[in-house]
C-alpha cells in the first residue's frame, strides 16, 4: 500500500511537471506566433519628426512593416522604455535630452540593457507669430520672463545676496523698457518634456547665472540654487501645452501676444507662419546651431533596448536606416526636416556603436 502512494505520488509530481512544461512551451510558442512585426518607439516630441521621417522611408523602400512612434515626451517615453522586457513595452525611445540616472537605475532594475545613439542636434527656440512685432531677448532676460522666484528688483543685489520674490513680472516692458508692452504669455513644454529639461538647463540656468549670488549657490547650496533656476512660474504667465508641437505652432499664429518654446526643426518647418528669437543677439538659424554660436542647443538621443533585437522584425534594419548618410548624414534627407547633423567622424561613431549594439551605461 504505501509502495502504492508512492508511485501515485512520484507519478502525480511527473504528471503536474509535465503539464507546467508543456504550459509554458505553449506560452512560449504563443507569443512567438503573436510577436509583433513592427518597430514600436515612443519618446521626444522634438525627435518624432525624424524617427517618423525615417520609419516613413524604411516602411516604404524595405519588406518590413512602418514602425509605430509615438510622441509622448522624453520623460514619459524613457518610463514606458523603462517599464519592462516584453512586447507590451517599447522596443525604441526618442529623448532630446540624455537618459537621467535615476531613469538608467529603473531600466537596470528590469534588466534592461540597451546602446544609446545621438542623431545629431538640435535648438530650442523662442518663437512668435510672424505678424507680431519682432522680439530680441538674453537669458537674463528669459530667466526672468519664466521664473517662479526671482530677485527682488526694488533692493539692489549684493554680490552674495539678493532677496528672492514671486516673480512679480507681468508685461515684457517690466522687465526691459526696450521690450514690448504686451503682457507675458509663454506656451511651454510639460514637465514630461526633454525640451523643458533642456531649456531649464540651457536657456534659464544661463540668466540665472548672471546673477553672482544665485551661481555661487550651484557650489554652496544645490537645493536652493535647482529652486530658483528650475521653479517655472505658475501665476499664469507660463503655460504648459503638451508634447503637440504643431498645435503650439497653430496657437502662435493665431495669438501674436503669445510666444512658445520647442525644437528648432518646428521652427524651420513653419517659417511662413512663425519667427524666431534671437537670444543674447544670436538668431536661431541652422548655421548658428551647428557651429555653436547659438548656445540653447542640445543633443538628439535614441535608446534600443537589447532583449528585443531579434524577437522584434525589423529593429537593426529600422536603425541602419535611421544612422545611413542618406538619413542622417551631412546632406541627409531629415536635414530637410530640421536636424543639425553630427560632424562625419561622429556619424560614424555612432553607427559603428549602433551596429555592434555598445552597451549604454552611466
Amino acid at each position: 500500500m504505501r509502495t502504492y502512494l508512492t508511485l501515485s505520488l512520484s507519478f502525480g509530481f511527473i504528471a503536474l511537471s509535465f503539464v507546467l512544461v508543456f504550459a509554458i512551451t505553449a506560452t512560449i510558442a504563443t507569443t512567438a506566433a503573436y510577436a509583433r512585426d513592427q518597430v514600436a518607439i515612443v519618446g521626444s516630441s522634438t525627435v518624432f519628426p525624424f524617427s517618423a521621417t525615417a520609419a516613413e522611408r524604411f516602411g516604404r523602400t524595405t519588406s518590413f512593416k512602418t514602425p509605430v512612434v509615438e510622441a509622448t515626451g522624453s520623460g514619459g517615453g524613457i518610463k514606458l522604455f523603462c517599464a519592462g522586457i516584453g512586447l507590451q513595452h517599447p522596443d525604441i525611445v526618442n529623448a532630446s535630452r540624455r537618459m537621467k540616472k535615476s531613469e538608467y537605475d529603473r531600466c537596470t532594475r528590469n534588466n534592461i540593457t540597451m546602446t544609446e545613439l545621438i542623431i545629431g542636434f538640435d535648438g530650442i527656440v523662442i518663437a512668435h507669430a510672424k505678424r507680431a512685432p519682432p522680439l530680441r531677448l538674453t537669458t537674463r532676460q528669459i530667466y526672468l520672463a519664466t521664473a517662479k522666484y526671482v530677485p527682488d528688483p526694488r533692493h539692489p543685489c549684493r554680490r552674495d545676496w539678493c532677496e528672492p520674490i514671486l516673480n512679480p513680472y507681468i508685461t515684457w516692458q517690466d522687465i526691459a523698457p526696450n521690450l514690448p508692452p504686451t503682457k507675458i504669455e509663454i506656451l511651454g513644454p510639460p514637465p514630461t518634456s526633454g525640451t523643458r529639461d533642456a531649456f531649464q538647463e540651457l536657456a534659464m540656468e544661463g540668466g540665472a547665472k548672471t546673477f553672482p549670488h544665485i551661481k555661487a549657490y550651484q557650489a554652496t547650496n544645490k537645493a536652493r540654487y535647482k529652486s530658483l533656476v528650475h521653479t517655472m512660474r505658475e501665476d499664469g504667465a507660463w503655460i504648459d501645452s503638451g508634447e503637440n508641437d504643431n498645435l503650439m505652432v497653430s496657437k502662435l499664429a493665431a495669438n501674436p501676444n503669445a510666444v512658445g518654446i520647442f525644437g528648432f526643426s518646428f521652427l524651420d518647418q513653419n517659417a511662413d507662419k512663425i519667427q524666431g528669437t534671437p537670444i543674447n543677439n544670436i538668431a536661431p538659424t541652422f548655421e548658428a546651431i551647428a557651429d555653436g554660436r547659438y548656445k540653447i542647443s542640445r543633443s538628439l538621443y535614441v535608446y534600443v533596448k537589447h532583449a528585443h533585437i531579434g524577437v522584434v522584425s525589423g529593429i537593426r534594419e529600422y536603425l541602419r536606416e535611421l544612422t545611413s548618410e542618406r538619413a542622417f548624414g551631412g546632406e541627409g534627407y531629415l536635414l530637410d526636416k530640421g536636424l543639425i547633423p553630427l560632424s562625419s567622424d561622429k556619424r560614424r561613431y555612432y553607427r559603428k556603436n549602433t551596429e555592434d549594439l555598445a552597451r549604454f551605461s552611466l
